[in-house]
């Protein structure tokens, strides 16, 4: 079998003197998309965060496509084609959705600025209606959209995602996994998805890990996840 498209080993990563990784352990391959899931505070985002270089994992390697990017800085990382749709969103609020998406494809250069910004447009056609508007202006979901559209202007091959449903209505976040699920189908893009619905991102994962105060308790695919009572005990009673 192929080695991972990322591979993280061993990590263990800390704020000061706060071990918030402790020995993790993660692989997502090629085409694939997993998700990372737990409860608020478990770890997810600082893995995320780890994988693209700040903070940094004090013990243990991550690589992306057989290469060590466990000590690059961020720029180098951004520039390997791991896009980045960050919690909490961080558009650019006082620019236009137009210039966020411009900014999206610094890294490639703009060469397929064009092309790529009508893919946009057809994925998320809302942000063709608010094209003049500020990003400040928009809604939550249309933000959470806008976000996930920049990272996309740069190509990635491996996308990863930071709660991306967080503070949405359900009929937007449907909409935002359908275009995650359209992407990996129609284009294999590889999705590295953290997130506290675990019904929905365990449904739309290939697989998925429960992360526990820092460590992976569990693996497997989403469905075999879907189906453990401890995982529903935890993450979906009273949900779904």
């Amino acid at each position: 079998m192929s080695s991972p498209l990322l591979a993280v080993r061993g990590v263990h990563t800390y704020y000061g003197q706060v071990h918030a990784l402790k020995g993790v352990d993660v692989d997502i391959n090629q085409g694939e998309i997993v998700t990372i899931i737990g409860a608020n505070g478990a770890g997810k985002s600082t893995l995320m965060m780890t994988v693209f270089g700040s903070p940094k994992c004090r013990v243990g390697s991550i690589s992306f496509d057989g290469q060590d990017i466990t000590h690059m800085p961020m720029h180098e990382i951004a520039r390997l084609r791991i896009a980045q749709s960050p919690e909490g969103r961080r558009i650019f609020q006082r620019m236009t959705v137009y210039e966020n998406l411009q900014m999206g494809a610094e890294i490639d250069g703009n060469a397929h600025f064009a092309e790529d910004l009508e893919r946009m447009y057809t994925l998320f056609p809302r942000l063709k209606e608010r094209a003049s508007q500020r990003g400040g202006t928009l809604s939550g979901g249309e933000q959470q959209m806008l976000a996930i559209a920049r990272a996309l202007m740069s190509r990635p091959r491996l996308l990863m995602l930071d709660e991306p449903s967080l503070g949405l209505a359900p009929l937007i976040v449907k909409q935002i996994f359908d275009a995650v699920r359209v992407l990996n189908e129609t284009q294999k893009l590889t999705v590295f998805l953290v997130e506290q619905n675990a019904f929905h991102a365990l449904r739309l994962a290939h697989r998925g890990y429960v992360m526990v105060n820092g460590q992976i308790t569990m693996s497997g695919t989403g469905r075999e996840l879907l189906a453990r009572p401890e995982v529903r005990a935890a993450y979906l009673e009273g949900g779904h």
